[in-house]
Order: C-alpha cells, then structure tokens, then sequence
C-alpha cells in the first residue's frame, strides 16, 4: 500500500537512500523492461491540446529514458522528442532534445556529461565548460517528464539552494506546501513546489508521494498559460491553475516589498520638460504637483505652488509624460507586472487570459497588494474546432449570453472574440455586450472576413493582417502559402480594396491595434538578428534568450517576402492614420517591456509625428477605453500616471526608451530596481 499524507511525502522527499535504491531494485531486470512510463495530458489555457508520454528503461547499469512531447496549437504541431541517459541516482550522462518549443521556436541540442567537463551542442556548435559537483540536464517548461526527473534529483542529492543546469544556467526548487485534491480513487496528498531558472519566472508542480507529477502549471514558449497534469489528475486541472495563482500572488506581494518606492502625501517633479499628452507644445522647466496619488498642478515652474511637505524631483535635463498604455497585453505571469512598469507602462489591455488568474492579478494590484500597471481586461470567447483557444465555448446563443455576463459582472471592460466563433454567436455576444455598455474586440473569425466581423458588432480590431486581407483581390483557394504572403506585400493601397477598407474603418470608426511589432519579428533570422532592431532583446532575462532571440536562417525568397510585406504594414498603417483610422500601440507580448517603445517607433516610420506616437500610447487609448477623464494626459485632476524620461522624444523617439522613473498609484519607482527584479538588465 502507497504511503500517503504529508509525513510520508516529507520522507520520500529526504530520504536520497529510498529513491537510489527504488531504482536500482526497478532496474535488476531486462534491458527491454520498464522501471517506469507514464503519460501527461498538455493544455495551453486549460483547454487539452496533446500528450507527453515516456518510458524509464534499464540500460548499462543505469537507466534510459525516452520522452515524446507533442500538441497542436491552434493548427500548429509542435513536437518534441527527448532522450536522457542517467545513473540510477538520476545523475546526468547524456542528454538530447530536438523538436519545436512553441508554433514559432525550435530547439536541437545535445549534451555528454564527463567527469571534469561538459561538452554542450547546440545546432552544429559544440562548446566545453568545466562540470559543476552536481549538475542536471534538462532545457525549458518541456517536457515534463525532466522536471519531474530534475525534481528527484534534487530532493535525492541535499535538496541544494541552487542547482546547476545545462543547457541553461541555475534552477531554484523551493517547497510551497501540501495540497489535498479529489481523483477517482480517492482524495491525494501531492506536495507542492516552484521552479525558478528554467523559463522566465515562476513555474509551480505538484507530486505524489511516489514523486510522480500530478500536475504543472507554467508558461510555454509563446508566454501563453500551459498545463500538465497526470490521467488521475485531469478533473482537478482547474483547482492547479487556481493554487498555482493564489502561489504567484504571495510572489506578486514578494515583488512589491522587494522594489522601494516613493510614496508620500505630494510628489513635486520640477525642473523638466512637459509633455503633457494633449498635444500642446512641450513646457519648459516645468512643475507638476501630485498630491495622494493626483494631479493637483502642472505647468511653468513659476505658476506652480510647491508645499514646504511635498518631496521634490529634480528633472531638469528630463522629460515628463502621461505614462503609456500597451493595449494587446497578455498579462499571464505575474513577472509582467515590473515589466511593464520599467518600460513606462501604466494602464495595459489584457487581450484574453484565464478567467480566474487575471481577474485575481488585477485585484491584486489595484488593491495595493501587487507591483504592476492598471489591468482592464477584455474577456475571450472562442467556437469549438481544431484552432480553438482556452475554455470559455459560445457554440450556442444561451452560452454567449452566460459568457458576457459572466465577464461583465466581473468587471471586465470588453469582449474579446477569437477565431473560431460563429456569426451567428458573435453577434449574440456583441449585441449584449453594448446593451450592458462593454465594447467588442477581437480577431476575425475564421470563414468571415472583416466587414463581416463589423458589420456583426465588433468595435474593433486586433491585428493588422486582418485589415490587409480585404485590400488584395480574393485569392484561389488553390494558393500556395508563398502566393499568400506576397499577395500581402503587393497591396496597392490605390487599389479600389484598399480604398474600399479604409474608408470603411474610418466611416465605422473602427480601432485597429496593428501589433506591427509581430510582424517585424516574423523577420528575424541569423542574417537579421532580433537585436539588429529591437536592442531590447539585449537585455532580456537570460531564459528568454533561447525563445526570443535563437533564430534560424530564412530562405533568400522567403526572407524577401517577409520584408515586403513588413514594408507594407507600414504603408497601410500611415495611410489609415492619414485617413482618420484610430490607431492604439499594442504588442500582443514579444520582447517583454520594449516591444511598446518599438511598436510606436515603428508608427513613426509609418509617417505619425513623434507626438502623436505618443499619444497612440496614451491619451488615444484613454479615450477608445472611456477613461480620458481621469488617465492619458498630465492635466490637474487626473490620475498621477507619469514618467520621466531621460532625453526628449520629440527630438528622437527613442529616446522613450529611456525610462527612468515612474509613478502609479501615488508611488514613484526607479525603474533600474524594477528590471532587475524580474532578471533583466537595466
């Protein structure tokens, strides 16, 4: 009979001698005998999408494991094949991983472990660094299989502070609790832990008492929220993802005690220039006083009275600006919320998350118990079939409106519509959005085009390509995939289509956020590297580096396209902002933190003034969420949502970049202590 409860998994966990020889005794058989194989269940938004299997043999005198990890994400496979060679303590000899991490991401690297040293393959490039005294081997969330391996080798060699990893560098396992959790046999005790050093941020995963995992909760390569659990475990998944968010909230609370701010009854910034976001021309040495998180006085130094009790803020050499609105947030570890802060965020749009963990985020923090950016949040609703997202379903009218109630009465601002919902429920949900006074945004649904989508209620638009799509001729259905994307790159914006979509939008007064910023990306390769024009990625979390900036070569023809249609994008884009279309800088995520300064850079090239880029970050956005009046500009009696940048960005827009305090709610932080709390550099 299993051990069971809280005292028992203590022992399985201390106990190094019991796990040895749990092995050894496993693996006294043949070569072809299991010692042990199971399977996992993977999600991305809770919503199953494939399976993780492996299998534990004996080989050599030590044991051979060989894992297979494969989902489909919205029509995109993404396998990945595993090989682990070990003693029977668990410690490394050879390692192989190859296969994709996301829709977007590959991997393919090898590692031999020796006695003195570690040879380490990475594509065709071999390197040698000296071995650490304990040392594991594993690469990334994927697949489970290694962290649940990792877990064990670390709980059977001291349970270290810190354990070496490679590829990679340091990982932190650190004990969070017990859980009791219902399974078909029963109720199960399962140890909770979290892992910190194999992605960005925090990861948590239970295990039972024979230190199998029950279940993870962790974020993939797209920073999209991803879940594992065992068969046994499946029914409880949404009791995991609602743990694992009660766990990152105790993290977003650590954050905020660890990052010191500013905070006092009146916050003077005097000396600066004043962009105040209105689009009046800039003040010079200006003043603007914030008293208990307001906007009390702003203007020329000289008709600004300073209270003896207010802490004055030298900015003289800086600039003072509205703080910025990214408006295609996905808000989906709490890492986010310094993130955004040091990058001059103050206000973001979740585009769409998991219900529960948002909705707890946003509370966290305007509450005062979080360190992040004000959250408003558009709620998303997909159709059932094979490109589906998440778990909130409006297949039929009755779950729409149980759907844009559910959202409404948790306050969220908007709908947000996804790929795969049918006309027929999209107006449904836009119909009763509007009558409850929420706004509709959202993709394009598949089988519909963007009239269709406005002409069914949708307010507005998220992503460019769905606007593009309507300014070429209809293409055969017989085209190829390069025929599509140059049809992209050839639009001539002359053309009746063109001219067709965009008087549309303007007539409707349609907002389009382009995330233009993903296009771009799309045109990183090994002869375009992501720092060649997002300098940014040089300074990211050293486990973003692999998903963000390991890119492949992209064949000359395919490369040329790409570009073509990048060039493109930032035509249609002037163009529409010339004819009179509201645009809002949005990111969908990209390079945490600087994709916003380069989504507004990239406006700029487009043919928007550096002021009204920034005003696509602010006063814009305000006024698209129905929020002008108290955010978007630095005006007496509005919310005290500043930055203070180093540099003008009138004169040059990138100096935007140059972010080096902010204040939110009544708070002042310096930005360098907020980069470096969630690992990235200054």
């Amino acid at each position: 009979m299993p051990l069971k409860g809280p005292a028992a998994l203590r022992r399985v966990v201390a106990c190094s001698s019991l796990l040895v020889s749990l092995y050894s005794i496993s693996a006294a058989g043949t070569d072809t005998a299991a010692v042990e194989e199971g399977k996992f269940i993977l999600h991305k938004f809770e919503n199953p999408i494939g399976q993780e299997t492996y299998r534990i043999t004996r080989a050599g005198g030590g044991l051979s494991t060989v894992i297979n990890f494969k989902f489909t994400d919205r029509g995109g496979p993404v396998p990945l094949d595993v090989t682990f060679q070990s003693t029977t303590d668990l410690s490394p000899e050879t390692f192989g991983i190859r296969g994709r991490t996301s829709r977007s991401s590959r991997i393919d690297d090898s590692v031999v472990v020796g006695a003195d040293s570690i040879r380490l393959r990475d594509r065709d490039t071999w390197t040698t660094i000296p071995r650490p005294q304990q040392v594991f081997t594993i690469a990334g969330y994927a697949p489970v299989t290694m962290q649940m391996l990792m877990i064990r080798y670390w709980a059977s060699h001291g349970e270290p502070k810190e354990l070496a990893t490679v590829p990679g560098n340091s990982v932190r396992v650190e004990p969070r609790g017990y859980d009791t959790v219902e399974t078909a046999g029963g109720r199960a005790v399962l140890r909770r832990f979290t892992v910190e050093g194999l992605i960005w941020g925090r990861e948590t995963i239970w295990l039972d008492n024979s230190m199998h995992v029950a279940a993870l909760v962790s974020t993939d390569a797209e920073f999209d929220h991803f879940e594992a659990a065992a068969e046994a475990y499946e029914s409880s998944l949404g009791k995991f993802v609602s743990r694992a968010g009660t766990d990152q909230m105790a993290a977003l609370a650590e954050f905020s005690r660890g990052v010191p701010g500013i905070h006092r009854g009146s916050i003077a910034l005097v000396g600066g220039t004043l962009i105040d976001g209105t689009g009046r021309p800039p003040v010079n040495d200006a003043a603007v006083l914030i008293e208990n998180g307001r906007i009390t006085a702003a203007g020329p130094r000289g008709s600004v009275a300073i209270p003896a009790s207010a802490r004055v803020v030298n900015t003289a050499g800086k600039t003072v600006l509205p703080g910025l609105w990214d408006m295609h947030a996905h808000f989906e570890q709490v890492e986010w919320g310094p993130i955004y802060l040091a990058a001059g965020v103050t206000t973001v749009r979740d585009c769409g998350n998991e219900f529960e963990f948002i909705t707890a985020v946003r509370d966290a923090i305007s509450e005062g118990r979080g360190l992040g950016p004000r959250i408003l949040c558009a709620g998303i609703v997909d159709g059932s079939g094979p490109v589906a997202l998440g778990v909130a379903r409006v297949d039929t009218p009755e779950e729409a409106l149980a759907w844009v109630h559910r959202y409404h009465d948790a306050g969220f601002q908007q709908m947000k519509i996804y790929s795969s919902v049918k006309v027929d429920e999209l107006k449904v949900v836009a119909a009763e959005a509007h009558k409850l006074g929420m706004t509709v945004t959202g993709h394009v649904p598949n089988g519909m085009n963007m009239y269709d989508a406005v002409r069914s209620g949708q307010d507005q638009i998220n992503h460019l390509h769905y606007v593009m799509a309507v300014m070429h001729p209809v293409l055969p259905a017989t085209a190829t995939r390069i025929e599509q994307m140059k049809a992209y790159a050839d639009i001539d914006l002359n053309s009746p289509e063109s001219r067709k979509a965009i008087e549309f939008l303007r007539d409707r007064h349609v907002v389009v956020d382009p995330t233009v910023v993903l296009t771009e990306f799309s045109t990183a390769s090994t002869e375009k590297p992501v720092v060649s024009f997002e300098p940014g990625a040089a300074k990211i979390a050293p486990e973003l580096a692999a998903p963000l900036t390991d890119v492949g070569p992209t064949p000359a023809p395919v490369a040329k396209i790409e570009e073509g249609i990048l060039k493109k994008s930032l035509e249609v884009i002037g163009a529409l902002h010339k004819a009179g279309v509201t645009i809002v800088a949005g990111t969908d995520q990209t390079v945490p933190g600087h994709s916003l300064h380069r989504e507004m850079e990239l406006y700029n090239e487009a043919g928007f003034t550096p002021m009204e880029a920034i005003q696509s970050a602010t006063i814009v956005p305000a006024r698209v969420m129905g929020l002008d009046s108290d955010l978007g500009t630095v005006e007496p009696g509005k919310r005290a949502d500043i930055i203070i940048v180093d540099g003008n960005p009138l004169d040059n827009l990138k100096n935007l970049r140059n972010v080096e305090s902010v204040i939110t709610n009544g708070t002042l932080y310096n930005t360098p202590e907020l980069w470096r709390s969630v690992g990235f550099r200054p």
